[in-house]
């Protein structure tokens, strides 16, 4: 095996991986060497790749658009494109928006033969079902997420009970046809899930919850897949 595959390789070793990925596990999985993993990353940062972390901690690759991208093969472009249009149908309308840009942006960095396949694929998304519009701004909502701010917002249960609700918002999911929010919730003391269109008055505040956002989300939907009534009711656990 050449250098310049194994460094390709390594890349989508760690993009597969749940980060951080330990260089033992990145050995094992190439049949090499610790050293030779140690020192392909440093080959990957030297060509500008992003890549945190350290020996014995774990590495989490930071992609960078310096490097060369990889090809995708005719099924992995399928699954693009179904992906995107699925986006492009049930998604909040600054998403569905981003779609199409996406699409055309991915178009431009194939080559002619699968930009013609990107272009006509055979899959694609139709939902019959129109998805409730928010009630709040998703983007800000996105952002918050990401920058871990806790946010309060006006809110009414299936019931129709109004409450005002702190929560700490952790990432946002489609289910049986409409945009909930996975939350911690300050007023409960517990998680919970939110829908976006019975969300209002959206305040993002200054008080962070950084860096729990992802292990709460993981315990949030750890704690989903071992409720035993979760996968025959669904709609209620996210009501």
């Amino acid at each position: 095996m050449s250098r310049t595959t194994r460094l390709f390789q390594l890349m989508q070793a760690m993009r597969q991986a749940a980060p951080p990925v330990l260089a033992q596990s990145l050995a094992r999985d190439m049949d090499v060497s610790l050293r030779t993993i140690y020192r392909d990353i440093d080959s990957l940062r030297s060509l500008g790749a992003v890549i945190d972390g350290e020996a014995g901690y774990g590495y989490t690759l930071i992609e960078d658009a310096t490097l060369p991208p990889l090809g995708f093969d005719d099924e992995e472009i399928e699954a693009l494109v179904l992906g995107l249009r699925e986006v492009g149908q049930t998604g909040d309308p600054s998403l569905a928006q981003a779609d199409g840009r996406a699409l055309s942006k991915l178009k431009g960095r194939l080559s002619p033969s699968q930009a013609h396949r990107l272009e006509h694929a055979v899959l694609s998304a139709r939902h019959f079902r129109e998805v409730p519009k928010p009630g709040v701004d998703p983007r800000a909502l996105r952002q918050a997420a990401w920058a871990e701010m806790r946010i309060t917002f006006a809110y009414m249960d299936k019931e129709g009970a109004a409450s005002e609700r702190s929560v700490d918002p952790l990432g946002i999911t489609a289910i049986d046809n409409a945009h909930c929010l996975l939350a911690y919730c300050h007023l409960r003391q517990d998680y919970h899930s939110f829908r976006l269109d019975r969300m209002r008055d959206l305040v993002v505040s200054e008080d962070s919850f950084r860096p729990n956002r992802v292990p709460m989300l993981r315990e949030f939907i750890e704690r989903i897949r071992n409720d035993p009534f979760a996968s025959a009711n669904t709609r209620t656990l996210f009501s």
